[in-house]
């Protein structure tokens, strides 16, 4: 109850969100290691909301036999936590370059605010979606719609979630989600919601402030 009271009653730190369009992988990647390399803590913290080009991105944890059938997309070892996934147009990937100091928030505190963000836009559209400690992510019965992979760097996280939108979906065949054999995939337009990337993507946004008590500003 105490950290509910705190995030009403404190002065909500500002974030800034930026809307990249359609980028590859690495290059954003390397931008988010610098920014957290360099930031201070009178740097503002941001959001970066991005589609990738087709990419297979490898976690810390990862391991190669998790990487089936890449075929022509390319594998980029990353330095987020987790397993494998793939990225690519349709997906909504959202960069939480962040303080946990300044949201008041362990790491467990702020991945729990990252599913719940997707779980309550869910909600909203009337599906019912959980988390699993298994598994992190955000499931719909038992298929992935939503992944998550996070660094912290002297309390500053970068990296962040994926949420399946209207993509091509056939890649995750390429693979084991996450390191899990066979788990199914699935995506809003295969759950019956009609609202685009666009129109998500400022729900997602909302609801992330919401559970990490930041407010949002614009570049």
């Amino acid at each position: 109850m105490s950290d509910v009271v705190d995030k009403q009653t404190r002065t909500k730190p500002k974030v800034m969100v930026r809307q990249l369009g359609r980028r590859d992988y690495e290059p954003v990647w390397r931008a988010m290691q610098q920014f957290t390399a360099e930031r201070t803590p009178d740097t503002p913290s941001e959001i970066w909301l991005v589609e990738h080009n087709p990419v297979f991105t490898q976690g810390q944890a990862g391991k190669p036999e998790h990487i089936l059938n890449p075929g022509n997309i390319p594998i980029v070892q990353s330095d987020r936590g987790g397993q494998v996934t793939y990225h690519g147009p349709g997906q909504m990937v959202v960069y939480l370059l962040m303080s946990l100091r300044e949201a008041g928030l362990g790491v467990r505190g702020f991945v729990n605010a990252m599913e719940n963000s997707i779980i309550d836009v869910l909600a909203g559209y009337g599906i019912e979606a959980e988390a699993r400690a298994d598994a992190p992510g955000v499931y719909v019965g038992d298929a992935k719609i939503a992944a998550l992979g996070l660094r912290v760097k002297r309390g500053y996280t970068y990296h962040g979630l994926s949420f399946n939108i209207d993509m091509d979906l056939e890649p995750f065949s390429r693979i084991n989600p996450c390191g899990y054999q066979d788990m199914a995939v699935t995506q809003t337009c295969e759950q019956g919601i009609d609202d685009d990337i666009t129109a998500l993507t400022d729900k997602v946004v909302d609801a992330i402030l919401r559970h990490t008590g930041y407010q949002a500003t614009s570049p």
